[in-house]
């Protein structure tokens, strides 16, 4: 006589999904397929373009393609789109260019670039954080000749929580 089992219930199936997820988190995968079609490895370097090159440069330039050769992610062309007269001082500042757009990566991506004359969308700038209080007067001049708005904001926030702390920090302070 053969033994039978007791029935088991079946095992839970796993959750899929999770929470919600805000649209900036989606925004980097349904951009991706866009921009390796048109020849950019990292979305990042479009949307970085003014920190890898600085604003001087960013509002004359824009970058178009990165090419690589056939098998490699090393020594790739990156294409620019140059406003107008600009392209010359952009010949003259290309192996910086290249230098700035390899540090991005951290490796030798890029090894030369070429410059097409077009039209370029100026770039937006994006507003400093607002302070929340004001600046003590004795910290207020000092900061002002700081030209990057968001590292003189967040030198002001701990210009503000220096100045509103009392006496000697406490650290580590336990309840006995």
């Amino acid at each position: 006589m053969s033994k039978r089992r007791p029935p088991q219930e079946p095992a839970p199936a796993p959750r899929r999904g999770g929470g919600a997820r805000p649209v900036s988190e989606l925004v980097p995968d349904v951009g991706r397929a866009a921009f390796r079609r048109f020849g950019f490895v990292q979305s990042s370097v479009v949307s970085r373009w003014g920190e890898i090159v600085g604003e001087r440069y960013a509002g004359v330039s824009a970058p178009e393609s990165i090419k690589f050769p056939h098998g490699e992610r090393a020594n790739g062309t990156l294409s620019l789109v140059v406003r107008g007269a600009h392209a010359t001082m952009m010949q003259h500042i290309a192996p910086e260019i290249v230098e700035r757009v390899n540090r991005f990566f951290g490796y030798a991506a890029v090894a030369k670039v070429v410059i097409r004359q077009g039209d370029v969308p100026a770039p937006r700038a994006k507003p400093a954080p607002p302070s929340l209080k004001a600046v003590p007067v004795e910290l207020g001049a000092s900061l002002r000749t700081i030209a990057d708005p968001e590292l003189k904001a967040v030198l002001e926030a701990l210009a503000i929580g220096v100045a509103g702390t009392r006496g000697v920090p406490i650290i580590g302070k336990t309840d006995e």
